[in-house]
Formats: C-alpha cells, structure tokens, sequence
C-alpha cells in the first residue's frame, strides 16, 4: 500500500518499525546510561533540551486521526479501580478542585519539544488525593474519547503510580491561559512534563488504578513503557507493531 493511503496510526506505526530497524533508543538500559541533553538546567535539574530533541517554534498535532468534539456539559472524568473512593467528575467539579497553574516542557518521541508553555489544570496528586488509591494500586491506565477509526480501539496510555505522582504531572484545561485546544486533547488533557508525552492521554476520560501493569495503545506497539527522554528511551523491541513488512524507504510519520 503506497504512503498517502495509509491512516495516521499506520503511518505512526510504519515510523516505529523504522526506528526499531535502526535501532534508535531502544531498549535503554536506565540504570547504565547517562542523563543526556543540552541547554540549562529545568525546573526539575535536567537539561532543557533533551538528547535528541529540537525546539519547536509552533505546538504540532499527533493522533489518531480524529478530534473528539466534547461539550464541556457532557465531559466527565472517571477515577475507578482500586481506590477507596471513586468517582466521576463533570466540568464544574473538575474547576472545584484546586487549581495550578505551572510552566513546564513538552516532549515529542518524534524528536520535537515545546519549551515554556503554560499550563492550567489540576495535579495528579490531587486526583490521587480525592480517590484514595488502595496500597495494592501500583499502575494507571488513562484513557481518552478518541477512538483509533480503522479498528475502534480507543487511546489508552499506562504509568506506574509513582510516576504519575511526579509533581508537575497535571490534567490541563488552559494553555498559555486560552482554554487548551481541541486538537491538543481539550477540553481536558493530561500532560507528563518527565516523560514522552504520549504517555500524557488527549481527551481524557478514565483514569484506571490497576495492581498489575496494563500496557496502553503505543506500548503495544513499539514505543518504550518507560519513556525517559533524557535517557533516549524512546522504543522497545519488545512490543513490535503487528501486521506489516519493512516500510519502503523515504516513508515519512504523518501529521
């Protein structure tokens, strides 16, 4: 099949083939590999740029293909699983909770990064806070409205808990104090400044407080579970995309 007929998440995946191919951060070993990055130290000790990665004048946009159109009188979130409160919250309850507002970094696997962006929301920890997870909840699964079109499966993206913990972890609403826009995951995304940021759920919708790892929609399909950027961590072997041969050369990720 020829490039141009191919959907976002083929193109994503074909891309993620080629990286294993080429063997460009995969399978990291953390423990033996050094903090790598240029520029002055962020706000959490780490160089401002990490290794690989290239600034970016403008906020690009990556899915799977479709905006979900959510209202924000019909948007609610789930926190279920294993905690000792669950609840569901509509968008008068979510603006209820405490709010933050924070400058932190954004970082793409696909090697570009916006810096100083400005974010309003809500801290995972206060999430976290409200539900009470259970001492055998050691995992989450986020999952967003948008539904992959071609086989129905929706965004879904895992962290252990304590990952998800990390301070400047947020669900978002607002961006450089405009409402976050709807082909960045708004109404309400969740954003992962230490992290890839796939590993942050457009659209969100569920957040899923597990005792064992469930690996989310990239996971699966070749993208590291650990996703450290300033180690390289970018891909694992060991989730290999299903379903297709080597990628023609010149192939390019789509937008």
């Amino acid at each position: 099949m020829s490039e141009k007929n191919l959907s976002l998440v083929e193109k994503r995946e074909r891309y993620i083939r080629r990286m294993l191919e080429l063997e460009r951060g995969v399978d990291v070993e953390l423990s033996q590999r050094e903090v790598s990055g240029t520029g002055p130290a962020n706000s959490h000790g780490m160089p401002k740029l990490p290794v690989g990665q290239h600034a970016a004048k403008k906020w690009p946009v990556l899915d799977l293909g479709v905006h979900p159109d959510i209202a924000l009188d019909t948007w609610e979130l789930e926190l279920c699983g294993l905690v000792e409160n669950p609840v569901r919250l509509d968008w008068k309850a979510l603006q209820a909770l405490p709010q933050v507002t924070a400058v932190s970094d954004f970082h793409c696997v696909t090697s570009w990064s916006v810096l100083d962006s400005e974010w309003t929301g809500v801290t995972f920890r206060e999430l976290a806070a409200l539900v009470v997870p259970n001492p055998e909840a050691a995992f989450v699964l986020m999952t967003g409205y948008d539904v992959d079109p071609d086989i129905g499966e929706p965004y879904t993206t895992n962290l252990p808990l304590e990952r998800a913990l990390d301070p400047d972890v947020m669900l978002v609403h607002a961006w450089q104090g405009e409402p976050l826009p709807r082909e960045h995951g708004g109404p309400v995304r969740m954003i992962t400044p230490r992290l890839y940021a796939w590993k942050g759920a457009k659209w969100i919708r569920r957040i899923e407080f597990l005792a064992e790892e469930q690996l989310g929609f990239w996971e699966r399909r070749g993208y590291s579970n650990t996703a450290e950027p300033w180690h390289d961590d970018r891909f694992s072997s060991s989730a290999v995309p299903p379903g297709y041969d080597a990628p023609p050369a010149g192939s390019a990720l789509g937008d």
